[in-house]
């Protein structure tokens, strides 16, 4: 066994160079080759091996190496096409491309009539340019001869009897008896006197009557006998006359093949079919006008059904994309092309259509640009992504700044199409800087398409930069003039609500899209109340989840913490609730040191930092502080020095103007009142005068409101804030004093005492600037 085996190796390796690789066997009979479907070694390519043995069919040689010899140096496009040959004294091979015999389709009837007529009319051409322009004589016309080719045309092949009648030593009149079941196809002037009359009868006259029986066989789907000759049935009724002219038994009156094309091609014929036409054409189609590229690409519509599908890949996909990028083929040629793409392997479309598809992208003309852009759907899952990122985008980007507006508006549209393609970088990056362009194009319906355009590729974005860069395109889309390009950011901003924190919902995009809730147009004002209604109902979701309060809860303090001094009067529901809780939080935000002897308990006041201590200096007196209705003071238990409130008038404590909430109080002043200059200090020393009356307060822990006036009098004397409405004396003048140390708080009583003298009333106003510095330090702390 091993011995064979090397034998066999030894005479391969002594035998020529075979550069192909034998596959599977495909059945054919009636034929002395053995077929089997290959591939090329170098490059994988398909191919069809014609095989002959000849140690097996050694009296049949001479009609195989006949074959080998004719193929070799017939050229045509209807003939069989070879790729290599090799002859030892063992084997020929023939290897061509890829064939399937036409057998196959025959006996399943897998073929329509205008297919058929298609084929013949393709093998009608071939024969006669074998008859007439070769003057040779086939001599072996049946399906067995006839081979399909990858593109679906029929190829002509079976030369093994292929003889030129200018040749003395012709094989067919010597060998045409061994063709394989020659009987049943031969012609009724051969079966009498032999394949030598065939010198005296015209070169055309067997393969015509060959011819006629293909054309039964092909549409009836089998062939036995010429008995069979007469049924007309299956054949088109146009074929009928000049059919039974080829089957006349006199070979002198037999229509030639030659004669029968030319009478199919006739006005109405029955080669007259648009499959023939647009097959005819569709090699010239780059050097049509454009009203018969327009014709013949109707055609080619019309015939799409009826054309093998592989030849549509293999002849008119190539013509039409060479219309495209050199015959000015247009957007029509190229809307063909994609339909034909459609049908492609993902090799065949890279190997294809890829390659012009970049070259196109790279062309400056606008159409072609359009075109692309409009077919750039159909394509896009053919096109791998590192091919679209680094070589179509960056050739696509030069749309977004082109001067004509169809080209940008297309651009933008096709940012849809490419984006899942590109890279983060690309699309954070330089994407996003063009559409910033185009945000703001001087064409509405680009800014429009952008602002839709953003909001389908938002998910697209950086988590990080997204929420920024939407906001603000939607912003500066909702007060785009346009009407549809604000509906389109209503829309957006609902399609990309949850992309969205809730904080950002309620802080930065309701209050951009609450003006469109009473916007001039129906159609905004509708969009938008929509649009509101998702994130309010967003935002009161997540506010159902969050807690009612961040603030300690009291029994936390109360178990051992440190207390505050005064506490938010939390069952306190009355008016002035707010009021006190605002203060009590600033009093509690003062910093700085405590006087000695003070306690928790509220035994010993607790006086703030910003009370200046008791000093020899000269002092200004307290700032009397006019009564208000819910305001009032309690008295203190002391015997110490009691602090009293003087006015000059009763009536003035509760007349309405002498209250003036424009200083610490959050700034409700008159506008006429601002106006007004300041005339003098606002915050001079007045003259201490005598009380009329004093009363006692205990404030019981509560804050030392005299006390904290008198402070702010000594810390914003800098300031020169002006006194409040009806707390200064008008009956005498003010004087400067020495304050008394016993002005501050006693530290041997444990208790608050002091007196408050009420100061000439001047009418005061405060600058712009000061009264909104006031009123910045009487709302920021206590919220």
């Amino acid at each position: 066994m091993d011995f064979l085996k090397s034998a066999v190796a030894s005479a391969i390796s002594k035998g020529p160079a075979f550069g192909y690789t034998f596959g599977d066997r495909v059945d054919l009979n009636d034929s002395i080759w053995t077929l089997h479907n290959g591939t090329k070694r170098e490059d994988g390519a398909k191919c069809s091996i014609f095989s002959f043995d000849i140690s097996a069919n050694k009296s049949r040689l001479p009609l195989a190496r006949n074959a080998l010899r004719k193929l070799r140096t017939l050229r045509h496009p209807g003939v069989v096409k070879v790729l290599d040959t090799v002859e030892t004294e063992t084997y020929i091979y023939i290897a061509t491309e890829r064939l399937s015999p036409l057998s196959w389709h025959v006996k399943r009837k897998s073929l329509t009539e205008e297919t058929t007529k298609w084929g013949l009319h393709n093998i009608a051409k071939t024969l006669k340019f074998i008859n007439a322009d070769a003057s040779s004589i086939h001599g072996c016309i049946r399906p067995a001869s006839i081979f399909f080719s990858e593109s679906g045309e029929w190829k002509l092949g079976g030369f093994d009897a292929l003889s030129s009648v200018k040749e003395d030593d012709s094989i067919l009149p010597t060998y045409g008896s061994l063709i394989p079941d020659a009987g049943r196809y031969m012609a009724p002037e051969v079966a009498k006197g032999g394949w030598e009359v065939i010198k005296q009868n015209p070169t055309p006259a067997v393969d015509a009557y060959n011819y006629g029986i293909l054309i039964f066989e092909v549409f009836h789907g089998g062939y036995n006998s010429s008995d069979q000759l007469v049924q007309m049935k299956s054949i088109p009724p146009t074929m009928h006359q000049s059919y039974k002219r080829l089957l006349n038994p006199n070979p002198k009156s037999r229509m030639s093949i030659s004669q029968f094309l030319d009478q199919g091609k006739r006005i109405g014929g029955f080669f007259q079919t648009p499959l023939i036409q647009v097959t005819e054409d569709i090699d010239n189609l780059g050097l049509k006008a454009e009203d018969e590229r327009n014709e013949l690409l109707g055609k080619l519509d019309a015939v799409a059904d009826d054309f093998p599908a592989d030849f549509f890949k293999m002849k008119v996909l190539p013509e039409l994309l060479k219309s495209v990028e050199f015959g000015g083929g247009g957007a029509k040629v190229f809307g063909t092309v994609m339909q034909i793409g459609q049908k492609l392997s993902d090799d065949e479309y890279e190997t294809q259509i890829t390659p012009v598809v970049v070259r196109l992208f790279a062309n400056p003309d606008r159409g072609i640009r359009v075109c692309l852009l409009d077919n750039l759907p159909l394509m896009i899952d053919h096109l791998p992504q590192k091919l679209v990122n680094d070589k179509i985008f960056p050739q696509m980007v030069t749309g977004f700044t082109d001067i004509a507006p169809v080209v940008r508006e297309q651009t933008v549209k096709a940012i849809l199409t490419v984006v899942p393609k590109l890279s983060d970088r690309t699309v954070n990056g330089e994407l996003l800087r063009h559409l910033a362009k185009t945000a703001n194009d001087e064409q509405p319906g680009i800014r429009t398409n952008t602002t839709i355009c953003l909001g389908k590729i938002a998910r697209n974005l950086g988590a990080s930069s997204r929420a920024k860069v939407l906001a603000a395109a939607f912003s500066r889309s909702l007060r785009d003039p346009f009407v549809h390009a604000r509906n389109a950011a209503l829309l957006a901003l609902a399609a990309t609500a949850d992309l969205f924190s809730e904080d950002d919902c309620a802080s930065k995009l309701l209050p951009i899209m609450c003006p469109s809730l009473v916007d001039k147009e129906k159609l905004i004002r509708d969009q938008a109340q929509k649009s509101v209604d998702i994130y309010i109902a967003r935002i009161r979701k997540f506010a159902a989840t969050m807690p009612d309060t961040v603030l300690p809860s009291p029994g936390l303090a109360a178990g051992g913490g440190p207390s505050p001094r005064m506490g938010t009067p939390a069952n306190d529901t009355s008016w002035a609730g707010w009021a006190i809780s605002s203060f009590t939080n600033k009093l509690a935000s003062t910093s700085g040191q405590m006087q000695a002897g003070s306690t928790t308990n509220g035994a010993v006041d607790q006086r703030s930092s910003s009370v200046p201590p008791a000093t020899t200096t000269t002092a200004k007196p307290p700032v009397p502080l006019a009564s208000k209705p819910g305001m009032a003071l309690h008295n203190a238990k002391s015997a110490a020095s009691i602090p009293t409130i003087t006015s000059p008038d009763p009536a003035s404590a509760f007349n309405d103007e002498g209250d003036d909430f424009n200083n610490d109080w959050g700034g409700f002043a008159d506008e006429e009142d601002k106006a007004q200059d300041e005339e003098e200090d606002p915050w001079g020393t007045p003259a201490i005068s005598k009380p009329a009356s004093t009363t006692s307060y205990d404030d019981k822990g509560e804050p030392d409101f005299a006390g904290w006036l008198a402070a702010q009098s000594t810390t914003k004397k800098a300031t020169k804030n002006p006194l409040p409405k009806g707390l200064t004396k008008t009956t005498a003048p003010a004087a400067k004093t020495s304050r008394p140390a016993a002005a501050g708080r006693s530290s041997t009583t444990g208790s608050t005492a002091r007196k408050v003298v009420v100061a000439p009333k001047k009418e005061l106003k405060k600058s712009t600037s000061e009264a909104a510095e006031e009123e910045e330090e009487g709302w920021g702390d206590a919220w």
